[in-house]
């Protein structure tokens, strides 16, 4: 078995990992560490938590080990798609340059820039950045990146899912075509290879896994959920998380819920605590120091359950936690396979959770074809409600609809209105209410109908017209009527 004393590395770099316990590297780190000593171009692929940082930190200190940094001129440069990945790098790279005198600069959103220009100015060796903050530090004439010599692009593939690619290019663009290149991620998208095929020199691939594969140490299950009502779904979609985490017992010793949404990151993690878990949110719209409060405290295990949204799926190295619970099924298949990384680290076992509603079964099927396996059912702990059951309760739940209908006076049949003045209703009983019967109403239809072509809208006969005025109702008034006759013999 290869070990790392086998790997050519500097013997201060050697101690610091015998202080750290690691004896043997990994598969992705047998790999790269070889050709990245030797000042070759590197493209690794490997699922997450397979220890892909040591992968080049390793080498790149052991190279950096020789030479001084100018001020503001970085040597190597170390691009990462999110903060939390951005200081996981930068923990390994204080771990293992303990007994080495290089530098280091941290550039993240959520930080002043007043502080990081400081160091900037003193001259850094290593610059670990995202990809923003690297270019508005640039934009302001802080940095100057023309003596990068090694370039590290760590998770290109959430850089692409990120939009960072236009970002990325233009930075290649402004470090020496002579630097070094290393340039790991999971997957491999058709236009991270198209990068690759550009920036890259004759790299040496290593894939230690087949593309975007699931770690075997994981036991993955999938609940297919429906819920009862579209107002309820929400609401009893929380209720099963909750009898799953129940479920696990004493197994869960600490997990990650992951939502892709950051409303709901902050609706899960308020029901979980209104509950009695402890939970606690991070999202991309919290604070950094916030950010980084609430992961320390979960690292110490004060948190039992992290409520996150994907950016927290790369960079977030916990080894020991034993449970991961997919809320929502991710949008993009490759998420899957990062997020559920998060358990089983570092040869432990671990198991993923997923709950799918009938909306998210499209992305389901992506995930299942992306790890080309099929992932186990597990049934619903509560149950799922009967279709007959559900339409009960709706239909119970409905409130009759009032049906209204606009009606004029002169609508109501004369014998309702005779009813009424002549005192004949029933007591209690509003008339008013009541619609004309059937037959009147087409009675009535029909005498307009039957009008006689002669007559005008209003009733009124012409002058030489003698067909009498019709249509004002048997209970006319005799006097009206005798207007009318009188005006017909004139």
């Amino acid at each position: 078995m290869t070990k790392f004393t086998d790997l050519n590395l500097a013997p201060k770099v050697l101690k610091a990992i015998e202080d750290v316990g690691y004896e043997s590297p990994t598969p992705i780190q047998a790999g790269a560490i070889p050709p990245a000593l030797e000042g070759k171009d590197v493209l690794g692929i490997a699922q997450t938590g397979t220890g892909k940082t040591a992968s080049f930190v390793l080498p790149m200190i052991t190279n950096l080990a020789r030479g001084r940094a100018r001020a503001r001129m970085p040597r190597s440069l170390v691009l990462c798609p999110t903060r939390e990945l951005a200081a996981q790098v930068a923990e390994n790279f204080d771990t293992y340059t303990k007994y080495m005198k290089l530098t280091k600069a941290l550039l993240i959103g959520g930080v002043s820039f007043k502080e990081q220009d400081a160091l900037i100015d003193k001259g850094v060796d290593v610059l670990i950045a995202t990809p923003g903050r690297l270019l508005d530090h640039f934009e302001r004439g802080k940095l100057i990146l023309s003596d990068v010599k090694v370039m590290v692009v760590d998770e290109a593939d959430r850089m692409l899912d990120m939009g960072f690619i236009p970002d990325i290019e233009r930075i290649f663009g402004l470090t020496p075509f002579t630097r070094q290149t290393l340039f790991f991620s999971a997957t491999m998208a058709p236009e991270i290879e198209r990068i690759t095929n550009t920036f890259l020199s004759a790299p040496a691939r290593i894939e230690i896994a087949r593309q975007a594969t699931s770690g075997e140490n994981i036991e993955q299950h999938v609940v297919m959920f429906k819920g009862s009502r579209r107002d309820r779904a929400a609401s009893e979609k929380r209720q099963l998380l909750r009898a799953l985490i129940d479920a696990e017992g004493e197994k869960l010793k600490n997990g990650i819920i992951f939502c892709n949404r950051k409303t709901d990151v902050d609706i899960v993690s308020k029901s979980l605590n209104k509950y009695g878990y402890q939970a606690s949110p991070i999202h991309g719209d919290l604070d950094q120091s916030q950010r980084n409060a609430t992961l320390e405290k979960f690292r110490n295990g004060e948190i039992k359950i992290l409520v996150a949204s994907d950016v927290a799926a790369r960079g977030l190295d916990v080894a020991s936690i034993t449970h991961v619970f997919n809320f929502d099924v991710p949008g993009h298949a490759e998420d899957y396979v990062h997020r559920i990384g998060r358990t089983g680290r570092a040869g432990r076992d671990g198991k993923a959770i997923m709950i799918c509603e009938p909306r998210d079964e499209k992305n389901f099927a992506d995930v299942e074809a992306l790890i080309a396996k099929e992932i186990p059912r597990l049934e619903n702990p509560l149950g799922q409600p009967s279709e007959e059951a559900s339409e009960a309760e709706a239909v119970k739940s409905e409130k009759p609809k009032r049906t209204r209908t606009r009606k004029r006076k002169s609508d109501k049949p004369a014998e309702e209105k005779t009813a009424v003045e002549s005192g004949s209703a029933d007591a209690g009983q509003d008339t008013r209410s009541e619609e004309p019967p059937k037959e009147a109403r087409q009675e009535r239809r029909q005498d307009r109908q039957d009008k006689p072509e002669g007559k005008s809208r209003r009733g009124r006969g012409r002058k030489d017209d003698d067909t009498k005025v019709i249509g004002l109702g048997d209970h006319l008034p005799s006097f009206i009527a005798l207007s009318f006759d009188e005006r017909q013999a004139g």
